[in-house]
């Protein structure tokens, strides 16, 4: 299938105007081959189908569905909702899910994930559904490559009354009672979902920023007026914790009292401890505090990406309770846990609703705020930054030279990258890039982007303010290496 729409994490985005009808049928079909030439599903089964709130969603979401028609299957709506929402119950129904979002990426882009009836697609099965040939069935297009017809069935509200359900059945019962919370609505899928989930547990809600033009909200790169915002409901309203999600709610915005967002990566910790995780799983990316805490009997580092993270769990023979998380904040629950003779059961993709209230209830715990739960862990701090426009040949050369040649020899020579005002290296990890560990225990990670012509540095540091300025001064001195 040659075009602009690109496979990435778990299915394809691209530019609204280049996911025509035909293209949106054409992947789909290729994903329902792949799984029913694997014995993955048996025609004449039901597929779920959801999107987000995009303008383009229900258009794309018809797609979809004339796909699965036309295929021989059964298309169920599940409305607009979350991505783990839908997960869940392709899970608990033994059934191939197809989820309409582009998550964080502006509105003149969407995308589809693809979910088989165990869970998200990996990376085995991305070569699988792209080697497929989709014969199109033309008569169901007419001009510029509409579908003439509707094939969206009436919204069937399972998927989120068992998502609601999941939290509501495994929280003790008024968990929050005497919390004021927050909730952040903008455009997320999960803004009227949030409200029934924190009131069914008994706090005190706030609806705020409600918007009826969908807001990119990336919660590894918040937007400065989303840090402003939060700052001031926290001290207007007098808030515990204000509570967020991206576009289709697989990654959480969470803040502690002063309305400082928490970092995804150190959240990730948080609710591992809590929910009492033996094994945690994460991209090499993460913070290093998981590690230093000493929480935890097994932690395991992968290369940037769900379904790294999803194959790296599965791989795990010897831990009772596996879980993992990433840098953007999605929670993956890879066994089922318990709580107070309560159970939840597993999710294996990235989820946002669990983590704040894990988070609340971890500092109810302790009889403390947020703020005060995070000063438990080790003072370390990450910051990232990317240089666009960076020619993919020139950054993998890069990489490929620090690997290969003298710098990863010379310990010395790799600061001298960065005109020798970082520390020498201790150590080098190839795991995603190139990650190096200072001489001080500072950190400088290299990667270029999977998807664009960038190259991405994220750095680690003892404080947020030195994780910052070595950021900067990296950045600074990779832009010469373009010249």
């Amino acid at each position: 299938m040659k075009n602009k729409v690109k496979f990435g994490t778990s299915g394809i985005r691209g530019l609204v105007t280049d996911m025509t009808d035909q293209v949106c049928y054409a992947y789909t079909l290729s994903f329902l081959t792949y799984l029913q030439s694997n014995d993955a599903i048996q025609q004449g089964s039901k597929v779920g189908i959801a999107g987000d709130l995009r303008s383009s969603t229900p258009a794309i979401m018809n797609a979809v569905a004339a796909a699965v028609v036309d295929a021989g299957y059964q298309p169920v709506n599940c409305g607009l909702l979350p991505t783990p929402a839908l997960t869940l119950y392709g899970i608990r129904q033994g059934i191939a899910t197809i989820m309409v979002t582009g998550s964080h990426i502006p509105d003149d882009r969407n995308g589809i994930k693809f979910n088989k009836p165990d869970g998200e697609v990996l990376k085995q099965d991305e070569a699988g559904i792209l080697a497929q040939e989709p014969v199109l069935n033309d008569a169901l297009f007419a001009g510029e490559n509409l579908l003439q017809d509707n094939y969206v069935p009436a919204v069937n509200l399972l998927a989120e009354q068992q998502y609601i359900s999941r939290y509501l059945d495994f929280f003790p019962d008024n968990a929050l009672a005497g919390l004021k919370i927050g909730i952040y609505q903008h455009s997320s899928v999960a803004r009227d979902l949030l409200l029934s989930i924190f009131e069914g547990l008994g706090a005190e809600v706030l609806a705020l920023g409600r918007s009826a033009q969908f807001i990119s909200v990336d919660t590894e790169a918040i937007r400065p007026e989303d840090i402003v915002l939060a700052k001031q409901w926290s001290e207007q309203y007098d808030l515990d914790c204000i509570v967020s999600t991206d576009g289709d709610a697989d990654r959480p915005l969470v803040s502690d009292e002063y309305g400082e967002w928490l970092r995804g990566d150190v959240a990730g910790i948080l609710v591992a401890r809590f929910l009492q995780i033996d094994a945690v799983v994460t991209p090499v990316s993460s913070n290093s505090a998981l590690e230093k805490c000493t929480s935890f009997a097994q932690v395991v580092r992968t290369k940037i990406g769900s379904p790294y993270v999803i194959s790296a769990m599965q791989a795990i023979k010897n831990a009772q309770h596996i879980a993992g998380y990433e840098a953007n904040g999605g929670f993956l629950l890879h066994t089922s846990v318990s709580l107070n003779a309560r159970q939840l059961s597993a999710l294996p993709t990235r989820d946002a609703v669990i983590v704040p209230l894990c988070i609340l209830l971890a500092a109810q715990q302790q009889g403390s705020s947020i703020a005060k739960l995070l000063k438990t862990l080790p003072e370390r701090y990450t910051y990232s930054d990317r240089i666009k426009e960076f020619p993919t040949e020139l950054s993998q050369s890069i990489l490929a030279e620090i690997q290969t040649g003298q710098l990863s020899q010379d310990a010395t020579v790799f600061a001298q990258l960065f005109g020798g005002q970082i520390e020498p290296a201790a150590g080098f990890d190839y795991t995603d890039g190139v990650r190096v560990t200072l001489v001080d225990d500072e950190v400088v990670h290299l990667r270029g982007s999977g998807n664009a012509p960038e190259l991405r540095c994220y750095t680690e540091a003892g404080s947020y303010e030195r994780a910052k300025a070595l950021n900067e001064l990296c950045i600074q001195h990779m832009h010469r290496w373009k010249d």
